[in-house]
């Protein structure tokens, strides 16, 4: 089966698998721990039965390349849910609604993604000395990061939000789980479209170095793409079991990070030296296991400045 036919196949399961999710998100509730729990452990079960089938179909170096690049996207995931939480928080989103937007919001990102792992492929594949410019741009976004002592909500600097308010006026309050609502015959926007316009345009922005990251890993597109949705596909349920306790880890970002400034480096210099794909799965790991263990240690440091306020 060519890489073409296998990637055909997977999009029509994921996209059966948001159709599924379609039916929940269209009734709004609020999930209880437990059910994001097994949700979280049904899209990772997925991921991994994925990743035996990709063992006995194209060897097990591919297959440590998907279950390395997975983990790599589920931990640079975190800082996602991380500025998820900090946006529902300074929207006041009702918690019934929180699955909705972010599941429009992810199938967006989905496809947008999408086209920057085909974009970037296909330029990695042309012109090999662009893996070494991504990784720079790693290096330097890691550096970036780490000097952020606080993870900050800024809505009125986000221009697609300026943009949404132009072009459609906005009701001042919610409107249960509408996106829209209709008043005199004129259309309204309301408060849970912007926050959909934030957690999209968000993804996008975080997107932009989580897959130079994984292109680090492999630059063979059907890894790259399945590695990636799958991390993606599981953002919601992770999103519901750890969006609190992530407000804790006071060391996570520090973290992500360090992850990024070593696959930066590890795609700088990769004319220089290789790095197995097994050296780097334990590099990732370590490198968020200690930042999460750092962190419970030393305990929290969120202010409630950094969580944002309507005044």
């Amino acid at each position: 089966m060519t890489n073409l036919a296998a990637l055909s196949l997977f999009t029509l399961l994921v996209l059966g698998l948001v159709a599924l999710e379609l039916r929940v998100a269209r009734r709004p509730r609020h999930f209880t721990f437990r059910e994001a729990v097994l949700a979280a452990v049904i899209w990772i079960a997925l991921a991994l039965v994925f990743d035996v089938g990709v063992y006995f179909w194209r060897g097990p170096q591919p297959a440590l390349e998907f279950f390395t690049g997975y983990v790599l996207e589920l931990s640079l995931s975190l800082d996602n849910v991380f500025v998820f939480a900090l946006t529902f928080t300074y929207a006041a989103v009702p918690p019934e609604e929180q699955h909705r937007v972010l599941f429009w919001g992810i199938l967006g990102a989905l496809v947008m993604r999408s086209v920057f792992i085909a974009a970037g492929v296909e330029l990695v594949g042309h012109f090999r000395w662009t893996l070494a410019l991504l990784g720079v741009f790693l290096v330097v976004s890691g550096f970036s990061l780490f000097r952020k002592q606080e993870k900050t909500i800024h809505p009125e600097r986000n221009p697609l939000l300026k943009l949404a308010r132009k072009m459609f006026p906005v009701t001042e309050t919610y409107e249960g789980a509408s996106f829209f609502v209709r008043r005199n015959g004129h259309l309204f926007a309301t408060p849970l479209f912007l926050v959909l316009v934030m957690v999209e345009t968000t993804d996008v922005l975080l997107a932009v170095d989580s897959i130079p990251a994984v292109l680090g890993v492999t630059n063979d597109s059907f890894i790259v793409f399945t590695s990636n949705i799958f991390a993606v596909l599981g953002l919601r349920a992770l999103y519901f079991v750890v969006a609190r306790a992530l407000l804790k880890f006071r060391y996570l970002h520090a973290g992500i990070a360090l992850v990024l400034v070593f696959m930066g480096t590890k795609m700088a210099g990769a004319r220089f030296f290789q790095v197995p794909t097994w050296a780097s799965l334990s590099v990732i790991c370590a490198i968020v296991a200690t930042a999460i263990l750092v962190s419970l240690a030393r305990g929290p440091a969120v202010s409630k400045k950094a969580v944002g306020s309507k005044q």
